[in-house]
C-alpha cells in the first residue's frame, strides 16, 4: 500500500573534505547524533525522452536505508515535494505506474540513471531528544544507463522533521553559509545526474512564430495542456480541489478551440473538443457533488436547532457517502480508459504539429482582440435575452447558457492576457463577476432540485420534511437575489470602454 511524506529539503555543494561545522549554536538544537554510514542503491526511471525529469518529477527503485521501495516525487514548491512509497517489488508497482500515466501515456519507463551513495547521517535534536532535522553528508555515484558516463560529487542534505517548524532550515542554512557552504545548483541528484552525465531533457519547444496569433493561442492550449497532465495524478491521490483545477483545464481548452477557430483548424479541434467535454462531464459528477453537499451542510449548519427537525444530518450524511464514492469512482474510471489516454495523445500530436489556419500567422493582437470581443458580444446578447424573460423555467434555463457564455468570454480574455495585457486582465475580471452572480443562481436551482429530492424522501420515511421545505425557500430566495442584482454588474461589464481598449 503506498503512503505519501511531505519532503522539505535542502541541499548544499560539498567536497569530500568539507567540515559540517558546530550546529549545536542553531537555535533549539542540543545536540548532532552520529547515525552512522548507509549505503543507498538507487535505480531511476523515465521515459526515453525523460518526460518524468522535464516536469520535475523522481521515479526511483532503492534498495538501503529505512525506506527502500519505490518512490515517486512530485514537487510541491521549492525545496518541498511529496514522496509516495510503495513496498520493493521487482516491477513498479501499478498504484505508482497510475500516477505516472498522464505523463507516460503509452510508454513504458526504462532505467535512466543509476545513483550509488554513501550516506553520512546525523540527527540535530533537542534537548529532549526531538529530532528537528537530519542531516547528511552524501558522497554520490552516478552512472548513465545503460552503460553511459559517470560522474561523482559530495553534497550537503538538510532534510526537516515531521511537524517542525520550517524556521529550523532557515538558522541551519545561516550556520552553513558563514563556513563558506552553499546552496546546490540542482534540485535533486537525479537533476545533478543527468546534467553530468548528459544530454539532460529537452526544455518544450514554443510552437509558432513569436507575435503571431498561432504562437499566442498554442501557449495557452499548452498551458491547459500542462494543467491537466500535473492535475491528473492530484486527483488519483484525491487532493483538494484537484477535480475543479483538472475540470477548469478541459474547460479553458475546449474554449479556446471555439473562440479561436480561425487560428486553429477546427476539422481538428471539434474532436478535441468533444473528448474534453466527454471528460469534465466524467469529472463533473464529482465536482458537482463536492460544491452541492458543501453548500447543503453549511444552510443547514446555519439554522437554529429549532428548525432542524428529524434526521437532517444524518440523511446528508448517508446521501453524501453514497453520492460522493460513485462520483470518485466515475472519475477514476475515466482517467483509466484508453478514451483519456487517446485524449492525451491527441492533445500533444497538436502541439507537435499544429493545424494552424491563415490567421494563425497575423498579428496576435488583433486577432485575439476581435476574437474576444466576439465573444463578449455573444455573452451580451445571452444575458439580455434572459433579462427579457419573466422569471420561472425558461428564465432558469437561459440565465444558466448566460453563464456559459460568460465562462468563454473570461477564458477568451484569460487567454489573451499576455497579448493584450490590462484591457484583457480589466474585462475578464468584471466579466468574472457576472459569471459568479450567475454560477450563485445556478448552485440555487440546482439545490432546490436536490432539496425536493430529499423532501419527498423524508416524507416516504415518515419524517418531517418541514426543514427541507425551509432551505427550498432559501434557495428560492438565493437564485431571486442573484437575478436582482445580475442588471448591475452586467452594467459594469458591458460598458464600451472595455472592450474599446483591447484594440491595439
Amino acid at each position: 500500500m503506498a503512503e505519501t511524506k511531505r519532503e522539505i529539503e535542502r541541499k548544499y555543494e560539498a567536497t569530500g573534505e568539507t567540515p559540517v561545522p558546530d550546529l549545536t549554536r542553531v537555535s533549539g538544537v542540543s545536540a548532532v547524533v552520529d547515525r552512522g554510514v548507509m549505503e543507498l542503491d538507487a535505480v531511476y526511471y523515465d521515459t526515453p525522452d525523460l518526460r518524468l525529469a522535464a516536469d520535475a518529477l523522481t521515479l526511483r527503485r532503492r534498495t538501503g536505508g529505512d525506506d527502500a521501495g519505490w518512490h515517486v516525487k512530485f514537487p510541491v514548491t521549492s525545496g518541498i515535494r511529496d514522496e509516495v512509497r510503495a513496498p520493493l517489488a521487482d516491477t513498479l508497482p501499478g498504484e505508482l505506474a497510475e500516477l505516472l500515466r498522464s505523463r507516460v501515456r503509452g510508454d513504458e519507463v526504462v532505467p535512466v540513471v543509476r545513483l550509488r551513495s554513501a550516506r553520512d547521517v546525523r540527527h540535530l535534536v533537542t534537548e529532549d531528544g526531538t529530532l528537528l532535522a537530519e542531516l547528511s553528508v552524501d558522497t554520490v555515484h552516478a552512472e548513465r544507463l545503460p552503460g553511459g558516463a559517470e560522474a561523482t560529487w559530495t553534497e550537503i542534505e538538510v532534510e526537516l522533521a515531521d511537524d517542525t517548524d520550517p524556521a529550523v532550515l532557515d538558522a541551519v542554512e545561516k550556520r552553513l553559509r558563514k563556513a563558506g557552504i552553499r546552496p546546490s545548483a540542482s534540485a535533486s541528484k537525479l537533476a545533478r545526474a543527468l546534467t553530468e552525465t548528459g544530454p539532460g531533457p529537452r526544455p518544450a519547444a514554443t510552437p509558432g512564430t513569436p507575435g503571431t496569433a498561432g504562437a499566442a493561442v498554442l501557449a495557452y492550449v499548452r498551458e491547459q495542456t500542462d494543467a491537466i497532465v500535473t492535475y491528473d495524478p492530484a486527483v488519483r491521490r484525491d487532493l483538494p480541489d484537484a477535480v475543479h483545477q483538472l475540470r477548469v483545464a478541459c474547460r479553458r481548452m475546449r474554449s479556446a478551440f471555439k473562440t479561436y477557430r480561425r487560428v486553429l483548424d477546427r476539422n481538428v479541434t471539434d474532436a478535441l473538443g468533444e473528448e474534453l467535454k466527454w471528460l469534465a462531464g466524467e469529472l463533473g459528477v464529482a465536482r458537482d457533488q463536492e460544491v452541492l453537499d458543501k453548500r447543503l451542510r453549511a444552510h443547514v449548519t446555519e439554522l437554529p436547532d429549532t428548525l432542524v427537525l428529524g434526521p437532517v444530518k444524518a440523511r446528508l450524511r448517508h446521501r453524501d457517502a453514497a453520492r460522493g464514492g460513485h462520483a470518485r469512482r466515475q472519475a477514476l474510471a475515466a482517467l483509466d480508459s484508453p478514451r483519456y489516454l487517446a485524449l492525451l495523445d491527441g492533445l500533444h500530436a497538436l502541439l507537435a504539429d499544429p493545424p494552424l489556419r491563415k490567421a494563425a500567422g497575423r498579428d496576435a493582437g488583433k486577432v485575439l482582440a476581435r476574437a474576444v470581443r466576439k465573444d463578449h458580444e455573444r455573452l451580451a446578447g445571452r444575458v439580455e435575452h434572459s433579462l427579457s424573460l419573466a422569471p420561472g423555467h425558461d428564465r432558469d434555463l437561459a440565465l444558466h447558457e448566460a453563464r456559459k457564455a460568460a465562462k468563454r468570454a473570461r477564458y477568451a480574455s484569460d487567454a489573451a492576457r499576455p497579448t493584450l495585457g490590462k484591457p484583457a486582465k480589466r474585462l475578464s475580471k468584471r466579466v468574472k463577476g457576472v459569471q459568479s452572480v450567475l454560477g450563485e443562481h445556478q448552485d440555487a436551482v440546482v439545490a432546490r432540485a436536490a432539496l425536493r429530492e430529499l423532501g419527498l424522501q423524508s416524507h416516504g420515511f415518515g419524517e418531517s420534511a418541514f426543514t427541507w421545505g425551509l432551505l427550498y425557500g432559501r434557495e428560492e430566495a438565493a437564485a431571486a437575489a442573484a437575478e436582482r442584482e445580475l442588471p448591475e454588474v452586467w452594467a459594469r461589464a458591458s460598458a464600451p470602454k472595455l472592450t474599446a481598449a483591447l484594440t491595439r
